[in-house]
Order: structure tokens, then sequence, then C-alpha cells
């Protein structure tokens, strides 16, 4: 299950990359920290939304453990009626949204205008986007890699593919990068709309109270702990790319193609937490505690091995990668003298998004948030100490402290919470 799922989540970043690498060939840096800081404000909505995806896998593999198909049917409308009514709120909200947001980053004026065009066009995208988030988490508490696989990568190769053709052909710029984007969502939605039609004609019998108020609340908990959990998560890469922005146009520029080898890792080591996601919320469901235990092994193994491997990817071909990006000079002289913070990065991070998927197995995203405060309480408090003597080392310090606290604490904390469920 892991395979499918570790491709599907790679293609994600990648569009992030084809997004830098057709700004990074204009004739501006600016261009790299419009898309950027337009990218950072939907990356915080929708990654704060993520709750719909990884709120949907747990109870609905447990349910599946337990055989209760009317239960695994009404999960999958609880979570998109949550997305029909987030997506609306996006959207009608846009305006203010948009003068929060532009307001709390310091960037040059070229890279907000170009910014504010990306986001009123791509702002659209919300009801598709969040309505796939769900039904991806669906899928996956179903132990079904393939289809998720196949919507990503409907999404991904779309956008990546009318990048080219609307910057590099048509000379879209910004705005080719932000319909692109659109596009693409919508085609995967309905390529999503299909394959959960087939599914549930597959599904045995069964049919589940759809808005039962218990569950509905107990759903609704679970997602209002993600989120707060994910807020701290997206805070902490906004205010990482805020800072660089204040920094310059070249540090911003620099940092963007660096954090990509970050997300990339993320959505790789991601993969391997989602398939763990799905197999211990059905151990636990089933009550297989040897089950339990042989999976979350796995995942580790998993984890970490994968977390190598692309730290020496990074470092063998970072530079490489950079020059694939951009062509400035001075940006990508700046991005080999940080370059070491991106490319060990994923060693250091393993441990959070393995621990996450286990957790979210459990559906125990109380745990989650107790660690990921701490965490976080930590970052600001090397945010305000570190930036000041040792510039934009600094920023990545407290970066690296953020992801290796998160990971220590869920770490810490899971014998306590096998013993709670006395498996």
């Amino acid at each position: 299950m892991a395979g499918p799922i570790v491709i599907s989540n790679v293609s994600v970043p990648l569009i992030g990359v084809v997004d830098t690498a057709v700004m990074g060939h204009l004739d501006a840096a600016y261009y790299i920290g419009a898309v950027s800081i337009g990218a950072m404000i939907f990356n915080f909505l929708f990654h704060l939304l993520n709750c719909l995806r990884m709120g949907t896998t747990g109870p609905t593999a447990r349910a599946r453990g337990r055989e209760d198909w009317g239960e695994v049917r009404a999960m999958l409308w609880r979570a998109l009626t949550l997305a029909g009514g987030a997506a609306a709120l996006i959207v009608l909200l846009q305006g203010p949204i948009a003068a929060l947001a532009f307001g709390l980053v310091e960037a040059s004026a070229n890279v907000e205008e170009h910014a504010r065009t990306y986001f009123f066009i791509r702002v659209w995208t919300a009801p598709a986007n969040l309505a796939i988030f769900a039904i991806i988490g669906w899928f996956y508490g179903l132990e079904d890699s393939r289809t998720p696989l196949v919507l990503q990568v409907t999404v991904n190769v779309t956008n990546m593919v009318l990048d080219v053709v609307f910057v590099m052909g048509f000379g879209w710029g910004v705005e080719g990068v932000a319909f692109a984007t659109l596009i693409g969502e919508y085609l995967g939605l309905a390529v999503a709309v299909v394959a959960v039609r087939r599914r549930l004609k597959r599904l045995p019998a069964g049919r589940g109270p759809v808005f039962d108020r218990a569950r509905l609340l107990r759903l609704v908990a679970i997602n209002r702990d993600i989120t707060i959990r994910s807020l701290c998560v997206v805070s902490a890469n906004a205010v990482f790319l805020a800072k660089s922005a204040a920094a310059g146009d070249t540090t911003l520029a620099a940092n963007q193609i660096l954090v990509h080898f970050v997300i990339f890792a993320s959505f790789a080591l991601d993969g391997v937490a989602h398939a763990g996601e799905a197999l211990v919320g059905d151990a636990v469901g089933r009550r297989h505690g040897a089950g339990l235990r042989e999976v979350i092994r796995a995942v580790l193994a998993w984890s970490v091995g994968a977390a190598a491997l692309l730290s020496l990817a990074y470092l063998a071909a970072g530079s490489l990668l950079v020059a694939v990006m951009t062509s400035l000079p001075e940006v990508r002289e700046a991005a080999a003298g940080w370059m070491l913070w991106g490319a060990l990065a994923p060693l250091v991070a393993v441990w959070a998004y393995a621990y996450d998927g286990i957790y979210l197995g459990f559906s125990a995203t109380r745990w989650m948030l107790l660690t990921m405060a701490v965490a976080f309480a930590a970052y600001v408090a090397a945010l305000f100490l570190l930036p000041g003597p040792l510039g934009n080392h600094g920023l990545w310090i407290a970066l690296w402290l953020f992801y290796g606290l998160r990971g220590a604490g869920l770490a810490l904390a899971y014998p306590k919470l096998r013993r709670t469920f006395a498996l």
C-alpha cells in the first residue's frame, strides 16, 4: 500500500518545483518570490484544512476493521459536508483573507503585486481542493492507495504541463501558474467523482446516519485538534518565508528553493505515514495487538530509510537541482551557502511524520496537539533569539528545532498511548 501513496504524495510538491522553475527562468527574482508568497497563503489555508483527509482516514479504517459498511459510507458524506462548508467560507471571505495575509507579510512592492494576482485566481480552487482532500482520506481508510494515486497524478501532471504551456509558451507569467492550478484541481475533482461512484457500487450493503449527532461531534472534535495542530505547522512555514521576505528578494528566492527540498521529503515521508495510518486504524478496530506492533516497526523502518536516501540525494545533486529551478546567479550563490540546512532536514523531520501517521491511526489527535504546542512554542522563542546574531542560518536552526521537538515528543508519549488502548 505504501508504494502508490508515496508516489502520489511526492507528485504534489513537484507542482511547486515546476512553479518555481518556470518563474526562476524569468528575468527577476521577484517572480519566484511572488509565487512563493501566493502559494504560502494557500499552503496555510489548505494545510490547515488537511484535517479533512487526516480526520477521515482513521475513523474510516476502524469502521472497515469492524466491517461496519454503513459507517464507512456515512464517513464520506460527513467529510464532504465539512469540505463544502469550509470551501464556501474561503471563497466568500477571500477579500478579508487577502488583506490579512498581505498585511502580515513584509515583501517588496513587485512581489506583493504579482502575489495578489496569483491569490485572486487560485482562491477558486478551494471547492475542488477540499473535496479531493476528503475523498482521498476516505479511500486511504479503505486501504485503497491506487485511486488517490490516479487523482493526484491527474491534478499534478495537468498542473505541471499547463505551467510550462501558459508561462513559457503563452507568456502569461504568474497568471499562467495560477490558472494551471485551477484547471488541474477541477479536472482532478471530476476524476474523483467518477471513482467514488464506482467504489460505492462495489461496497457491501449498509446504511449509517450521516448526521448522527454523537458521531458528527466526534469527527468535528478530531478535526478541531488536527486543525489547531496544523495551524502551528503552517504558521511555522509561513513565518519562515515571511522572515525570509523581510531579508530581501534574493534570500526569499533562495530559501523558497531550499524549502522545496523539505517539502518534497515531507510528502514522501507522509506517504509512508498515510499507509501506516490506515493499517494502524484497521489493527485498532480489530484489536490486533501483534499486528499493530508489526505495522509500527515497518512504518518507522521505512520512514528512516526514505529520509536517509533523500538526504543523500540532496547532498549529491543539490546544486544541480538549484540550477534547474533558477538561472539567476545571485540566487544560486545564496542557496549554495545554506544548502546543508535543506539537504539534511529530512533526517531531523522523519520522526514527526512517522509518528503523526501512527497517532492518526489511533485518532489520538489530542496527544498530537499537545506535543505540537510545545514544539511551536520553542520555535517561536528560537525565532526571537537566533536570526539576529546568526542571520538566515538562525532561521534554519529554528525550523530544525521545530521538527525535532515534534518527533521527540510523539516518540516519548507513544508507550503511554498504547497502554491507554490496552494494545
